[in-house]
């Protein structure tokens, strides 16, 4: 049995602890990417490219694509000919700097598209495969064994070889493959929402299955659904980039990494920084992708949140 000096010891704790749920729960979402220094610098990097994406185009867009055969296969830090040639120029004397920041808009307009189609249509499904009725779900779920029955890389390759390479076809056939993550996920949340007690009350109450999956479905599921946007984000890019490699992808004249490793691996030998700077810009905003997805899964979810929010908290209380 606790004493009245046992309980007037454990109140301080209980109180501080309280407070720090109080803290906890009123954090937004730019304070919390403060506290966690790697996904910051993704979100940082992920910006400066989204600036690029934007303004590269109508400022560089003459320097990316203009030739200087009296400046072919400029090594990198070669200022004599201006700033723009710091990485050097390729075998038409174009600025890699250049052609890298304007070839982001293509790299991660269709990396960005593809996912959020993905996102909307397998969502939808899964929406449905998961709350409307057993026959349909099963309907769903063998289309979606038969998307996973082919490798998505091959599936790719097979569809944009039989079709002509444009930029709306590699959406459409990145997006394809990668609706089976989004429905399976979803379909296995929604099975389990839908049997618990606040959607029991909200269909006593009247409340129609689109009311329902609109107001008391889909906010639950959306933070997984965000999530594994993020993620995917850089599986695409990398797809993309592999397309563009084999010549599939998007074709010259538009600019992307892949299509920039392309057009560099003839020269690795004597050119290396043709195919070296495009291959590392992949890589950094594929790393940046997936530690900005960690961010988002550890605070979208209420049992690892404190992860990020406990040291600042603790330091408050202390």
């Amino acid at each position: 049995m606790n004493t009245p000096a046992d309980s007037v010891s454990h109140t301080p704790a209980i109180s501080a602890q309280a407070e720090m749920v109080t803290v906890r729960a009123g954090l937004p979402w730019w304070r919390l990417l403060a506290r966690d220094p790697l996904a910051l610098c993704a979100a940082v990097w992920l910006a400066f490219l989204l600036v690029c994406m934007l303004i590269a185009p109508m400022f560089l867009g003459k320097a990316a694509n203009d030739m200087n055969l009296l400046a072919r296969n400029l090594p990198p830090w070669s200022l004599d000919k201006g700033w723009l040639m710091i990485l050097g120029s390729d075998s038409l004397g174009r600025s890699i700097l250049a052609r890298l920041l304007v070839g982001a808009q293509n790299t991660l307009s269709v990396a960005f598209a593809a996912v959020v189609l993905a996102m909307l249509i397998g969502g939808a499904l899964g929406l449905i495969a998961g709350y409307v009725g057993r026959g349909v779900g099963n309907l769903i779920m063998r289309l979606s064994d038969v998307i996973q029955g082919f490798p998505s890389l091959l599936l790719a390759v097979i569809v944009l070889y039989m079709l002509e390479p444009r930029v709306a076809n590699l959406i459409i056939v990145l997006a394809v493959t990668r609706i089976p993550s989004y429905l399976r996920v979803t379909r296995a949340e929604v099975l389990e929402i839908r049997s618990r007690g606040f959607v029991d009350a909200a269909r006593a109450m009247g409340a129609g299955r689109t009311h329902i999956l609109w107001r008391h479905i889909v906010p639950i599921v959306a933070p997984t659904l965000l999530t594994i946007l993020t993620v995917d984000f850089a599986i695409v890019m990398l797809s993309e980039s592999g397309l563009s490699f084999l010549g599939i992808g998007i074709q010259p004249p538009e600019i992307t990494w892949g299509l920039m490793v392309a057009q560099g691996r003839k020269h690795l030998s004597n050119a290396w920084w043709l195919a070296f700077f495009p291959g590392l810009m992949i890589m950094i905003t594929t790393l940046a992708a997936n530690l900005l997805s960690n961010w988002v899964r550890l605070i979208t979810d209420p049992v690892q949140r404190w992860r990020i929010e406990a040291p600042k908290a603790a330091a408050t209380n202390a």
